[in-house]
């Protein structure tokens, strides 16, 4: 049973247009619709409006993705973003500079640790105080970054296997991504939405059984790296859905201002801890992986290979952190360090018993200056910064402003994975409508970072 009924449409920005007619169709075959409709098969195309989302599973998060199709092929493909709106960078104006991590790395889910550094990285500049943040601080922040990538990284080629039917390479994934979840609870006591980087170090040193914990992990996760590639990069029915799908070349990603491994995918070899580094990454040995192949098969090349590169550097990071043991991870200065003294209880984590035993009973100073510190913040000078790291899915970027109170005027993050979506158009006009599932994977968006 099927009916179909001509009327207007409506031009798409404006009033109905009378000259171009639409079709309403409720159930049956598309051909017996057209066949019985003479208007329709008057007009000898097949022209559908299809909604990919907002609720699709394989949109990452709450994305729209409105396709013109013509059969099979999509004639033109339009994203719909900010259905996931939370409303952080102006939330931000409202909370001191400390509380804006527990804001900022909500933003992207699938990697907290990157927001917050790069947010603390930019108070420290208008702070002035970039030299005097703690070596061991700066080791902790980067060893958490790169375990933070593979963990990305890891979602990234899990789900988008999982799109495709390859439901063993997300279990995979997931797997393999416990293993950093579980360090990283260890660390911070949360495995997400961290709050642990702080202006001027980080929240607390980390525990001192962490260093073996994660030499544990690491032939753990280099094992299912391993399995991953082995499922994944030579297995026919996945580079054929793969291989020079996506396609977008180095003009394009320089047009449309896309980074990571999108960028690296077309032969440039740009990564911010290489171009502008920061906490130290001039001191570290690790190599930046290219292709020149610009499709979405090199992109899951890339993304495997810089898991290796992480691990890489997290080694170093474990023998740094050896032998900077009892160095402090937060900046000296009282009026900005922040003043609890983290520590693991019986109730679990908090502040310690003998800090808060000092400030309520041996001194009244250190307790007016706890609440003081705590509920109005420090002030920072007058100016703006912008600093940038390197992302899972490119250039992060975060503007701060400040008036010379204890709260930004202004944060204004540039998402990578914002930047990234542009590039759906380009890569999806003229392919299939199951190209766009392998396309929009091969970006990986993370949709609250692009909302924020």
């Amino acid at each position: 049973m099927s009916t179909t009924t001509p009327h207007a449409t409506k031009a798409p920005y404006g009033d109905f247009d009378p000259s171009i007619p639409s079709f309403e169709a409720s159930g049956g075959d598309w051909a017996d619709i057209t066949k019985n409709a003479v208007e329709a098969a008057s007009l000898g195309e097949e022209r559908i409006v299809v909604n990919m989302g907002p609720q699709h599973p394989s949109t990452h998060g709450v994305l729209r993705l409105m396709l013109e199709i013509d059969g099979e092929t999509v004639t033109e493909a339009r994203c719909g973003v900010g259905y996931l709106h939370t409303g952080i960078e102006k939330n931000m104006e409202y909370r001191t500079w400390t509380q804006g991590v527990t804001f900022c790395t909500r933003m992207d889910y699938l990697a907290p640790l990157f927001q917050e550094t790069a947010y603390c990285l930019a108070v420290e500049k208008l702070l002035g105080i970039t030299d005097d943040v703690p070596e061991r601080a700066s080791i902790i922040r980067v060893l958490m970054m790169e375990l933070n990538r593979i963990a990305s990284h890891l979602v990234c080629l899990g789900t988008g296997g999982n799109e495709m039917g390859a439901t063993t390479v997300m279990t995979i994934s997931f797997t393999a991504r416990e293993e950093i979840l579980r360090v990283f609870e260890a660390v911070t006591g949360l495995r997400m939405n961290h709050a642990y980087v702080r202006p001027g170090g980080v929240a607390q040193d980390v525990p001192p059984d962490v260093v073996a914990q994660i030499r544990k992990a690491d032939p753990l996760i280099r094992g299912y790296l391993g399995q991953l590639g082995d499922l994944m990069l030579a297995n026919p029915i996945f580079k054929g859905r793969l291989q020079g799908v996506g396609h977008l070349n180095l003009s394009g990603c320089m047009a449309l201002a896309i980074t990571g491994p999108v960028l690296r995918s077309t032969g440039l070899p740009y990564d911010v801890r290489k171009a502008a580094p920061y906490c130290g990454y001039e001191t570290y040995d690790f190599d930046v992986p290219t292709s020149d192949e610009a499709d979405c098969y090199s992109r899951v090349v890339l993304r495997l290979e810089e898991c290796y590169q992480s691990l890489r550097i997290v080694e170093q990071c474990l023998e740094r952190l050896e032998a900077t043991a009892g160095q402090p991870v937060m900046v000296a200065d009282k009026k900005i360090a922040w003043p609890a003294q983290l520590a693991v209880g019986a109730d679990g984590q908090g502040n310690s018993l003998d800090h808060i035993r000092e400030i309520m009973g041996t001194s009244m100073e250190a307790l007016i200056h706890h609440f003081k510190l705590v509920t109005e913040g420090f002030r920072v000078p007058v100016g703006q910064v912008f600093q940038s790291v390197e992302h899972p899915r490119g250039e992060l970027g975060v503007h701060l402003v400040s008036d010379g109170g204890t709260r930004p005027y202004r944060a204004h993050f540039r998402d990578p994975s914002f930047n990234n979506l542009q590039a759906v158009a380009v890569m999806c006009e003229g392919g299939q409508v199951a190209d766009v599932v392998v396309a929009v994977a091969s970006l990986d968006p993370v949709l609250g970072g692009v909302d924020r």
